[in-house]
C-alpha cells in the first residue's frame, strides 16, 4: 500500500483538521492506531508541523468528507508521481543527530554477537559507513577504548524484526545451519532448530563429561565416618569393656 509523503506530519494535520477516526488515519498514514492516539494527546510527534494533504494533491476535500461520514470507509491516496519508490530507498538509513553518538556502540554489538552480518547489512541497520565498521571490527577506531557494545534495538536505531531478517538472510547465504567446532565461530542456530537438537549437542564441548557428574558420586569416595565413635570418651569405653 502506497503511503502519503511525510506520513507522520500528514497524520498530525488530519488529527487537527478533520473528524476522521484514529483507525482511518492510521491505515492511511501507515501508523499504529495508538500512535495516532498519542498524536491527539500531544505525546507523539511533538513539534511536528502538520502537512496539508489537500494542498499537496494527496487527498481531496470530497474524499475526506466521504470518510468522515462513514467511519468504516478507507481514505484513498491520489496518484502522485513524486511518491513513486518512496518505500524502496537503498543505502544507509538516516540517523537522528541525537542518536549518532550511539552508532559505534551499536556497531560493536553487531560485530560481537552477529559476526555473520556483512558490513553492508550493518550499514543499513544503523545508518553508518563501511570504513567505520571496519575500524571497529579491527579495533583501530580512534575511540575504541570507550566503546561498549549496546543492542541497536534497545538504542532505537533499528527494529527487532529488521535485525532478525538481516541475521536470517546472512545465515542463509553462509549455507548450512550446523554449529561449528570450538575453534571456529559459531553460526546462528534458530530456536526451532535448537529444540530439535539432541541433549549432547546442547552441552558445550568444554563441559563434556560434566553432565553426568553428581555430588553424591564424589562423596562416595570419602571414608564413612562413625558418628557414635566421635562422642565416646575413654571412661565410656572402659565401662563397656567391663560390661563385656
Amino acid at each position: 500500500m502506497a503511503l502519503p509523503l511525510m506520513a507522520k506530519a500528514t497524520a498530525v494535520w488530519l488529527v487537527d483538521n478533520t473528524t476522521l477516526a484514529f483507525t482511518q488515519i492510521a491505515e492511511f498514514c501507515g501508523l499504529h492506531e495508538l500512535e495516532v492516539n498519542g498524536i491527539a494527546d500531544g505525546e507523539v510527534a511533538v513539534g511536528v508541523k502538520g502537512f496539508d494533504p489537500i494542498a499537496n494533491t494527496q487527498l481531496t476535500i470530497e474524499e475526506i468528507k466521504r470518510c468522515e461520514d462513514d467511519p468504516k470507509a478507507k481514505l484513498e491516496l491520489m496518484y502522485n508521481p513524486a511518491a513513486e519508490g518512496e518505500l524502496k530507498r537503498k543505502g544507509p538509513r538516516y540517523t537522528p543527530l541525537s542518536k549518532r553518538q550511539d552508532r559505534p556502540s551499536a556497531i560493536a554489538w553487531l560485530v560481537k554477537f552477529h559476526p555473520e552480518l556483512k558490513d553492508g547489512q550493518i550499514s543499513k541497520l544503523v545508518g553508518t559507513t563501511k570504513p567505520t565498521i571496519v575500524a571497529i571490527r579491527d579495533r583501530t577506531h580512534w575511540n575504541i577504548g570507550s566503546i561498549s557494545p549496546v543492542d541497536p534495538v534497545a538504542l532505537g536505531m533499528c527494529k527487532q524484526i529488521e535485525l532478525d531478517t538481516a541475521v536470517a538472510k546472512a545465515v542463509n547465504k553462509m549455507g548450512g545451519t550446523e554449529v561449528m567446532s570450538d575453534d571456529e565461530r559459531m553460526k546462528l542456530v534458530s530456536t526451532e532448530q535448537s529444540l530439535h537438537m539432541t541433549e549432547e549437542a546442547r552441552v558445550p564441548s568444554n563441559m563434556s563429561g560434566l553432565e553426568n557428574f553428581t555430588l553424591t558420586g564424589a562423596k562416595e569416595k570419602e571414608p564413612k565416618l562413625d558418628v557414635d565413635s566421635l562422642f565416646k570418651t575413654p571412661a565410656a569405653e572402659a565401662n563397656e569393656d567391663e560390661d563385656k
